[in-house]
C-alpha cells in the first residue's frame, strides 16, 4: 500500500522529520508527541475523508506517510463503537499515539514475568483520552490495550512509529490468569 499524498500534511511532516533527528529514542518520542499536540491545538491534522470511515469488522489501519529513509511511519486508525485491541506490544519499536477525534481508553500493562512462553502482566492505569491527548510508548514499556470509549461514535487516532510496524506480539489470556504470546502480522486497509 502506498501512502496518501497530502500537501496539507507537509508542515507536520517537515516537523516530524526534524523530531526524528533527536539524539535518543526518548527525546525523539517526546519531540514527536509535541509536534502532534501542537498540530491538534492549531489547525488540526488533515486527513482524507476516506480515513474517517470505520470498518464493521475491526478498527481500520491506514498508512498516512512512510518516511523514505525508514525513520518513521504515520498510521491512522479509525475505530467504530466498541472496537479495541488485544493486549499487545510494539515489537520493540517506539511509538507516539494521539487522538485526532473522539474518545479512547488506553490501558497500560507492566510485564511481571515470562517463563517457558507464559507471560504475566499487571494492569496499571486506564487513561481516558480525548482529542489532543497523546502518549509515548518506549520499549520496554510498550504493553497496552486501546479501545474506542464512545458507545455510539467513531474515534480516530494517529500513530507515529519508529519504523514500519508490520507485526506485533499479541498476548492471549489463558484460564490461569497468564497470557500466551502470538506474533501477528499487521497490514493496511483500503
Amino acid at each position: 500500500m502506498t501512502q496518501i499524498s497530502s500537501t496539507a500534511f507537509e508542515p507536520i511532516r517537515a516537523r516530524l522529520d526534524e523530531a526524528v533527528g533527536a539524539e535518543n529514542v526518548t527525546a525523539i518520542a517526546y519531540k514527536v508527541k509535541n509536534v502532534l499536540q501542537d498540530a491538534l491545538r492549531s489547525d488540526g491534522i488533515p486527513l482524507p475523508d476516506s480515513f474517517r470511515v470505520s470498518r464493521p469488522d475491526t478498527y481500520a489501519r491506514r498508512l498516512l506517510y512512510r518516511d523514505p529513509q525508514g525513520r518513521y511511519t504515520a498510521v491512522v486508525m479509525t475505530w467504530g463503537p466498541g472496537q479495541k485491541t488485544a493486549l499487545h506490544d510494539h515489537a520493540g519499536i517506539w511509538c507516539v499515539e494521539c487522538v485526532v477525534d473522539g474518545r479512547m481508553e488506553v490501558t497500560q500493562y507492566d510485564l511481571l514475568s515470562e517463563s517457558d512462553g507464559t507471560y504475566r502482566f499487571a494492569p496499571q492505569s486506564c487513561v481516558p483520552a480525548s482529542r489532543g491527548s497523546a502518549g509515548c510508548l518506549i520499549p520496554p514499556f510498550e504493553y497496552h490495550m486501546l479501545a474506542n470509549a464512545s458507545a455510539d461514535g467513531t474515534s480516530i487516532t494517529l500513530h507515529v512509529y519508529g519504523g514500519e510496524m508490520d507485526h506485533c506480539n499479541v498476548f492471549e489470556p489463558e484460564a490461569n490468569g497468564a497470557y500466551r504470546r502470538v506474533t501477528r502480522s499487521l497490514s493496511y486497509h483500503d
